[in-house]
């Protein structure tokens, strides 16, 4: 957690246009992989803008950043810890796990842990979505973020998924631009525009959906 002091106040400070890209991402990206009764967990949920803006029945949010508990929405669970927290969640009960720019703060070990853990949380069929930084086209500022430890591509990271157990359902090379820091205005009408272009103008983020066996 050392490297982690002062991480939210330094380079990861609160700014509410997240919120208008993660209102726009939950409804039209990702709301497809929840049904209405159903059950979704996000991992490193930092302020928590995808974990409010989804709909499900039931809600997680877990980090290890103790801060997150205050930008929950009341209707979300938080969980502060590492991934082996996910242990407290019911088996077989999650409809999605979601992870956006976290698993290049973490090694390899931890992630084949943590995958190992949400095998065993999500329902048969169950989704792992990971979406974060794509090393192939973000390679120059890939370790502005000192905590970056993990260098993953759409290619690595998808086989990694499928190295444990996992089956790849979908891979976006270039889904979205590294930030929302930029001289672009935040809307949600050229976001939804972005989404829906073959051409993806400083696209570096990239998108990967696993599923759980059996589906």
């Amino acid at each position: 957690m050392t490297a982690y002091a002062n991480y939210h106040a330094t380079r990861l400070s609160y700014d509410n246009r997240r919120s208008v890209l993660w209102e726009t991402l939950a409804r039209y990206a990702f709301q497809r992989y929840v049904p209405p009764s159903g059950a979704v967990l996000e991992l490193g949920a930092g302020y928590c803008d995808f974990i409010n803006k989804i709909a499900a029945e039931k809600k997680y949010a877990l980090d290890l950043w103790p801060g997150m508990v205050e930008y929950a929405a009341p209707n979300v669970q938080t969980i502060v810890g590492d991934f082996t927290r996910i242990d407290e969640i019911p088996e077989h009960s999650l409809d999605l796990i979601f992870a956006s720019n976290l698993f290049e703060h973490v090694t390899q070990e931890a992630l084949a842990s943590c995958i190992r853990s949400a095998k065993l949380k999500l329902k048969a069929g169950g989704r792992l979505i990971a979406l974060q930084p794509n090393y192939k086209y973000a390679y120059a500022d890939y370790f502005d973020d000192y905590t970056h430890i993990s260098v993953w591509s759409h290619l690595s990271l998808s086989d990694f998924f499928r190295a444990q157990g996992m089956q790849i359902e979908k891979v976006v090379p270039r889904f979205l631009p590294l930030t929302v820091k930029s001289v672009l205005p935040v809307h949600s009408l050229l976001i939804r525009g972005y989404l829906a272009s073959p051409i993806k103008p400083m696209g570096k983020q990239m998108l990967v959906v696993a599923c759980a066996p059996g589906i």
